[in-house]
């Protein structure tokens, strides 16, 4: 059985309707949230989360998209929070974080084609794996997500980490939590920092390498001849915003900017960022079985 039910991991509360999951990949256990839709599924959705983060930066948002009929899952990457960390650089290599976008489509898709998202870090990650096998795929949204790297990003963090690890690169971030135990942080506050901690150095590393130097796929993602959207908050900081939008113009991808969201804008826009992606996914929806 390639998913089972799993403990959550640290205290925020799961809302109702989700379920965590451990889904059985070649690297390991890779864990989940699972939202099932309401009423009949129009369609499975696998979204890939971004550096730092893990399937509980969408906690609160699948429900949303569950409610509109999506089958949503949420994972987080190997290395991310209690998703399985193998040792060594060599294990954090882009072609494997796709491949594990791969396999657990597949897995959650039960072999049919599902919708990938992918945010941010994941926002690389997943054009990657729609590259290498777009017959897995009913569409591609890149959330929050630039075409390419460049020299000297996150070279701060790189240098961070060599010196501190996940924790100190928490700790750099989030100085007033130093020395403080759980119960004298928000549940959310002592909840990321155990994220922090959980999360593996190697995977850091190798995320803020790839995101320094990552090339423009924009021709590769056009010749995969799937549906695609661009989207990003109207204040997202992390690339800029007129080069994702090139990169929309470059690709003939649909293009939608969310108001008053950010970087995350599944948090700080979530009714408006479930609009964007409901209306984009229900123009391509699965094709029907024969019986």
């Amino acid at each position: 059985m390639s998913l089972t039910r799993i403990e959550a991991f640290g205290a925020p509360a799961v809302p109702d309707g989700v379920s965590v999951v451990g889904i059985q990949a070649g690297v390991g256990q890779l864990t989940a949230y699972h939202a099932e839709p309401a009423g009949e599924s129009r369609g499975t959705v696998l979204i890939v989360p971004g550096f730092t983060g893990s399937k509980e930066d969408f906690r609160e948002f699948l429900p949303r998209l569950s409610a509109l009929g999506w089958d949503v899952w949420a994972y987080s990457q190997r290395g991310q929070g209690d998703s399985v960390g193998p040792p060594g650089l060599e294990n954090y290599t882009l072609e494997l974080f796709a491949a594990d976008v791969l396999e657990v489509a597949a897995i959650i898709g039960h072999g049919d084609p599902v919708h990938l998202l992918g945010h941010s870090f994941g926002g690389i990650v997943a054009p990657e794996a729609a590259i290498a096998r777009p017959g897995g795929f009913l569409s591609l949204t890149v959330l929050c997500s630039g075409p390419h790297g460049w020299p000297g990003r996150h070279s701060d963090t790189s240098e961070t980490l060599a010196q501190g690890g996940s924790i100190g690169l928490w700790n750099r971030d989030n100085p007033h939590t130093l020395g403080l135990a759980d119960d004298s942080l928000t549940q959310e506050e002592a909840f990321l920092r155990l994220r922090a901690a959980r999360t593996s150095n190697e995977n850091l590393v190798s995320g803020a390498e790839i995101l320094r130097t990552h090339v423009d796929r924009s021709a590769e993602i056009t010749a995969t001849g799937l549906p695609v959207l661009i989207a990003h908050g109207e204040y997202d900081d992390a690339w800029p915003v007129e080069w994702q939008h090139a990169m929309a113009g470059r690709i003939g991808a649909d293009y939608q900017v969310i108001a008053v969201g950010a970087h995350s804008p599944q948090l700080e826009a979530s009714g408006a960022t479930a609009v964007v992606l409901d209306q984009f996914w229900a123009q391509h929806p699965p094709l029907a079985r024969n019986s």
